[in-house]
């Protein structure tokens, strides 16, 4: 079951970034819209019903809580770049986004919008920071750990391709 849970293992930060590994995590966030979309789009609906094991999120939970925790993602980089007293990330209730109305009536187009734009604004900001800006920490208190504004932008990519390999798995497709 982990290795269905967790097909692309779980997220490990490393303690810095260089500049190359940053400017991977940024393209890799700038394409992977495209991913979704074009693994998503077409999907009938019963398809979007599918889950990747037992219990799980549907394919079209799964892309408009993609685009949910992006959304999120980048407004705790502005909180914690415009907010000094900005020092724990916020929550969110997942499992409960995931049940709400908008998830489970709307059409995952919105969602793929969503996350189009998030991502091409996400990246611009994290493109435009200084180094001392990617310093800028925040604590999360389920994982545990304080984090910066480069091992922020790894945890969002980490979080696209686990999500992606969710989709291809319910999809039947080669996940690595």
């Amino acid at each position: 079951m982990e290795e269905l849970k967790f097909p692309l293992g779980r997220v490990r930060l490393q303690e810095d970034y260089s500049t190359t590994e940053l400017a991977e995590i940024l393209h890799y966030l700038e394409e992977v819209p495209s991913e979704y979309a074009g693994l998503t789009q077409n999907l009938e609906v019963e398809t979007l019903k599918k889950t990747y094991r037992p219990g799980s999120w549907n394919i079209q939970q799964i892309v408009h809580h993609v685009a949910d925790m992006h959304l999120l993602h980048m407004l705790r980089m502005k909180k914690a770049l415009t907010e000094p007293d900005y020092k724990e990330v916020t929550l969110v209730n997942m499992d409960g986004w995931a049940a709400t109305a908008d998830v489970l009536d709307v059409p995952i187009s919105d969602s793929l919008l969503i996350l189009k734009g998030i991502h091409h604004r996400y990246v611009a900001l994290g493109r435009s920071l200084s180094d001392e800006q990617y310093q800028i920490q925040y604590y999360h208190p389920v994982r545990g750990i304080y984090f910066n504004q480069k091992q922020a932008l790894a945890i969002t990519a980490w979080h696209a391709a686990h999500h992606l390999a969710h989709i291809k798995i319910a999809l039947g497709l080669p996940y690595k």
